[in-house]
């Protein structure tokens, strides 16, 4: 049986404060995620401010579950009923209030600046048309555009100081229904 070296935690702890090599001496307080989502399966109730199925309603859940152990500065969701309904159980969760942003090219524009800006952890919860020119205002690699009917993209965009930013897209739920390639 190995054993592990005496002062791991130590050392572990001496990298989380001065910085991890590679980055400067960038501390966490410094570094922000953000996690970006469309907003969950919209219903068909309401042509111009639709809720969410009871997919959505299942997916949004989800969220707030793989969320739970983040510690969320912030939530953000645009102003209709199907991303505030997506992003309301994160934030129940968070004990935080929804921020609304506005989705048009100027609001997400500024969205972007308060986020490089603001240190923390932050959701935002956006469109199949707006999440990925957000992750791609802030340095991150989008992928490609979202299908009309995927649902499943989660995306993490970290900014640590004067490091690149880095993103990820990790899929969440059920699959899309498109059958195409992703």
């Amino acid at each position: 049986m190995r054993r592990r070296p005496r002062g791991g935690w130590v050392w572990l702890a001496w990298v989380l404060a001065v910085g991890v090599p590679g980055l400067g001496a960038q501390t966490l307080e410094s570094t922000t995620t953000v996690y970006l989502v469309r907003h969950a399966e919209r219903a068909q109730d309401d042509p111009s401010d639709p809720t969410l199925t009871p997919g959505g309603t299942e997916r949004s859940a989800l969220l707030a579950r793989m969320l739970r152990d983040v510690p969320l500065t912030s939530v953000f969701s645009s102003d209709y009923r199907r991303t505030r309904l997506t992003a309301g159980p994160v934030a129940r969760e968070h004990h935080l209030e929804i921020q609304l942003y506005d989705p048009r090219d100027e609001g997400l524009e500024a969205l972007a600046d308060r986020l490089r800006t603001t240190p923390g952890h932050h959701l935002v919860v956006g469109h199949s048309n707006t999440t990925p020119t957000l992750v791609e205002a802030l340095g991150g690699d989008p992928r490609g555009g979202i299908a009309e009917d995927e649902y499943d993209r989660l995306y993490v965009v970290v900014l640590a100081g004067s490091a690149p930013p880095s993103s990820s897209l990790l899929r969440f739920g059920a699959p899309s229904t498109d059958g195409g390639e992703r």
